[in-house]
């Protein structure tokens, strides 16, 4: 009986000591997040309240946001993760991929990107400014066309390049002359004038018929002194001065005389027309960019895609660490944490540790029970049972 009383009151001991040990941690654990709120009699606030863990959350949000700047989100982690040769490969696929895809080797005219950049209209501004332009550039070739004499307006090279050809001229005139003269066309008409100029002399010319013989004798004669007088080195000097004298009377025209009768406007609309004819902008603008580019996306991929990925990285690079204090990366982590409803942040830290703080409330449990055993000898024993 005496046996039976002291293992009765051992258990009981290690029954009492397991659950106060096992209802203490359990408590203390529900204590970090419960009470979400303060909790107040009258206008007096109960201790303990709110939970460690909401009581302090504000702190607890700095914490972690400087926590998370300083040891998870650092500049270095983002180089060694972000900054790598195989991201900046893939970066530059993806770009190129999107280049190729999206413009081109898009199926979108020119005509559609304009519209795209509310530039619809552009065609006709272009071709109105060029039209202007051309306007512009006839009227001032008019005014200084018309404006002046030849000797001021034709420019010098002109001029001396036709006074070079004027002993050309001359001798082409004469050469031709020459066989002019000889030919039979030249014969008859000679004939044909000394013919007309005997018959309009009446009897004086019948008897200057008879003095020289007959026409063809006298036209054979006139013939012979033609060619002789073409081919006279006078004929020539004077040919040269009669061409100079006129080439000097031309240059001393005002250019307005000698275009008084030029259709200006037939010829600026001309101009205007064929312009616009070979312009076609709109119709040129109707085609996709891969169609005036067909090797378009091949130079991008090897010329201008790797640069300008390789120059955002190293710019990325060289700004990580400001673009990151910019970001304030702590400050964003407090501000979530500090909207958090403590319930949504008892569920997070629960979820991840709910089998540790079991444990924690198991192992409580079990240290009392032992404490309780303990207490227990130290009683029977102290009672001399």
């Amino acid at each position: 009986m005496k046996r039976l009383t002291i293992v009765l009151t051992i258990l009981f001991m290690a029954f009492i000591g397991a659950l106060i040990g096992g209802v203490t941690n359990h408590l203390a654990i529900k204590m970090l997040f419960r009470p979400h709120e303060p909790k107040f009699i009258g206008k007096t606030r109960l201790p303990f309240t709110p939970g460690l863990i909401p009581k302090r959350r504000s702190e607890l949000a700095v914490q972690l946001g400087k926590t998370v700047t300083n040891y998870l989100l650092t500049p270095d982690l983002f180089r060694r993760k972000l900054m790598t040769p195989v991201m900046e490969e893939r970066v530059e696929k993806f770009v190129q991929d999107k280049m190729n895809k999206y413009i081109l080797q898009s199926d979108k005219t020119l005509n559609d990107w304009l519209e795209i950049a509310g530039a619809a209209d552009l065609p006709e501004q272009v071709e109105d400014k060029m039209l202007t332009l051309i306007d512009r550039q006839l009227t001032e070739m008019k005014l200084k066309v018309t404006t002046g004499t030849v000797e001021e307006v034709v420019p010098l090279r002109w001029q001396q390049q036709v006074e070079e050809r004027i002993p050309l001229a001359s001798d082409f005139l004469l050469q031709r002359a020459e066989q002019y003269i000889d030919s039979t066309e030249g014969r008859e008409t000679f004939q044909k004038l000394i013919d007309d100029f005997l018959n309009s002399k009446g009897t004086f010319g019948g008897m200057l018929n008879m003095f020289f013989g007959d026409s063809d004798s006298l036209v054979g004669k006139i013939q012979r002194e033609a060619l002789r007088f073409a081919g006279a080195p006078g004929t020539k000097e004077l040919l040269d001065k009669l061409i100079w004298k006129e080439w000097r009377n031309i240059q001393q025209q005002p250019m307005e005389k000698l275009t008084a009768e030029f259709d200006f406007d037939s010829v600026f609309h001309s101009v205007r027309k064929y312009a616009l004819d070979q312009l076609a902008l709109r119709d040129r603008l109707d085609h996709s960019l891969e169609h005036y580019w067909p090797k378009g996306a091949e130079w991008t991929a090897d010329n201008i895609t790797p640069q300008i990925v390789k120059f955002v990285f190293k710019q990325a690079e060289l700004q990580l660490e400001q673009s990151l204090q910019k970001l304030k990366l702590d400050e964003m982590v407090k501000e979530q944490v500090d909207t958090f409803p403590v319930a949504v942040l008892e569920d997070l830290v629960l979820g991840i540790s709910r089998r540790e703080f079991k444990m924690i409330t198991v192992l409580g449990a079990v240290l009392g029970g032992a404490i309780g055993i303990i207490q227990g000898i130290i009683a029977i024993t102290l009672n001399g049972i």
